[in-house]
């Protein structure tokens, strides 16, 4: 699948927006391998069996800095999808989501036609530099989780 089939967008992550932090992908492809991507031989991955990470193309401080947002399967380490998008919205769900109590953001992934694929509650969002060193400041990490 290729990355520019995919678009992504963010909501709820300004003070005047009440509601969850979310990251909407949008899928406008054909979706039987996609699909396909979001299952395993049990069925659909969950929250759990799904892991969220963003890498910088180049460095922070760069004029609107770009990267990748992959979503991976956390058994097999396959990618499900990947999206190139700018650094801005990706960083405004981690502040959004890490100034709220419980750190957490919804990942949701769609069709273009509307149709939900999956859906995921989540509250890791690993952020790496263009060099592949995790930038902790800038990423979700619970406190119970140990990198």
């Amino acid at each position: 699948m290729r990355r520019d089939y995919f678009t992504l967008e963010t909501a709820d992550v300004t003070a005047d927006e009440p509601g969850e932090p979310t990251v909407s992908i949008t899928y406008e492809g054909p979706t039987e391998e996609l699909e396909t991507r979001l299952r395993r031989n049990d069925g659909q991955l969950d929250g759990d069996g799904v892991d969220v990470a963003y890498r910088l193309h180049e460095p922070l401080d760069a004029d609107a800095p770009t990267g990748v947002f992959a979503v991976s399967d956390r058994i097999t380490g396959e990618y499900v999808l990947e999206v190139n998008v700018e650094s801005a919205p990706i960083l405004s769900i981690v502040e959004a989501a890490g100034a709220d109590t419980d750190g957490r953001y919804r990942l949701v992934i769609e069709t273009d036609e509307g149709t939900q694929l999956a859906a995921y509650d989540k509250s890791t969002l690993l952020v790496y530099d263009d060099d592949g060193n995790l930038l902790r400041d800038r990423s979700l990490i619970p406190s119970s989780v140990e990198i």
